[in-house]
């Protein structure tokens, strides 16, 4: 569990420079998917999962 925190928080921070520093490239993409998978395995997937759930249910509630 320690070694997925800091392999999170490590890869959030290099995500966050590649997106300052210029655009996203295929290289910082495959990062940004490693920095997906871990976190799934973090205790914060359930509060991102039920997150992301709440945002589909209120765009999925708008009416033109």
């Amino acid at each position: 569990m320690i070694l997925s925190i800091s392999g999170v928080v490590l890869l959030g921070v290099i995500v966050f420079l590649f997106f300052r520093k210029d655009g996203l490239k295929l290289s910082h993409a495959v990062v940004c998917s490693l920095f997906g998978f871990y976190l799934a395995g973090t205790a914060a997937a359930p509060s991102i999962e039920a997150g992301g759930a709440s945002l589909a249910n209120l765009l999925g509630g708008i009416t033109l």
